[in-house]
């Protein structure tokens, strides 16, 4: 993906003896756009592994960033600062801006740069119901298409989440979580739906932890998950999908009921009333 960094050779030793005098006329090298800071303004540090990065690369990359809360919402994407941090020129940044844009995920705004969109709770509720259809229809294709080497590698994702709520690492497994959903989405070869369901869970990142750390709903949330993985490997599509729509209901009125006691709470009308 990126080359390591080396110094170009000297250019007074590369140029006949006589020429270095010329060195202000030479030519400007061309650049990717005009306002980009000097090269040597985003070269990394020695030791460190130089640009080389495509756009697309960079457009992923701040994809999964979004997607995993490291830009939350609101934060302003800086262009200078991401281009160092990317390796890659302004020019390419400002396209990914536009992508993410696209995507819902960026807000720009003329003469103010951009950042993360933030989703609201209704948003949210939203979001979580046309999840509910298309991600039932993911679980009902992997239990259709899933193979052997698929169904242990969920079963394995899984008994990893059960460890982390034994050890009550919430975050942890609100981790396992999405991975085993993202694993149940591969299995099931449906290319639409999981483009569909990969932009509309990137924008709940404000909401991601949030059901988890409600009482009572890890447990629940884990008896929930063995369904939909035993209905995937029993091989029963109908199972699969009732199970998958059951869990997402339960995460979407788990969230409703939250926000609607934080609304609540905000208003100070009954103080002590629980989350």
């Amino acid at each position: 993906m990126t080359e390591s960094a080396q110094q170009p050779p000297s250019a007074d030793r590369a140029r006949p003896r006589g020429a270095r005098q010329h060195r202000a006329v030479d030519p400007p090298q061309p650049s990717a756009d005009r306002n980009d800071p000097p090269a040597t303004s985003e070269r990394p540090a020695p030791g460190r592994r130089g640009p080389a990065r495509s756009a697309e690369e960079a457009y992923d990359q701040l994809r999964q960033e979004i997607y995993r809360g490291e830009l939350m919402p609101n934060e302003r994407l800086i262009e200078i600062e991401l281009a160092t941090r990317l390796q890659v020129s302004r020019a390419v940044v400002r396209t990914v801006l536009v992508r993410l844009g696209q995507d819902g995920l960026v807000v720009l705004t003329p003469n103010r740069g951009a950042h993360v969109r933030l989703v609201t709770e209704e948003e949210a509720v939203e979001i979580l119901q046309v999840r509910a259809v298309l991600e039932a229809l993911t679980a009902r294709q992997a239990a259709l298409h899933a193979t052997a080497r698929e169904i242990a590698g969920i079963r394995r994702i899984l008994d990893r989440m059960a460890r982390k709520l034994d050890s009550d690492d919430l975050l942890g497994y609100s981790e396992g979580n999405a991975k085993l959903h993202a694993a149940i989405i591969a299995a099931a070869r449906h290319e639409t739906a999981a483009r569909m369901i990969a932009g509309l869970r990137a924008q709940l990142v404000r909401f991601q932890y949030r059901t988890i750390l409600v009482p009572g709903r890890p447990n629940r949330s884990f008896e929930e998950h063995t369904a939909i993985v035993e209905a995937i490997a029993a091989r029963d599509p109908d199972a699969a999908e009732a199970a998958m729509r059951q869990h997402l209901g339960h995460v979407e009125s788990t969230l409703a009921r939250t926000t609607t006691a934080i609304r609540r709470r905000s208003g100070r009308p009954d103080p002590t009333r629980p989350g």
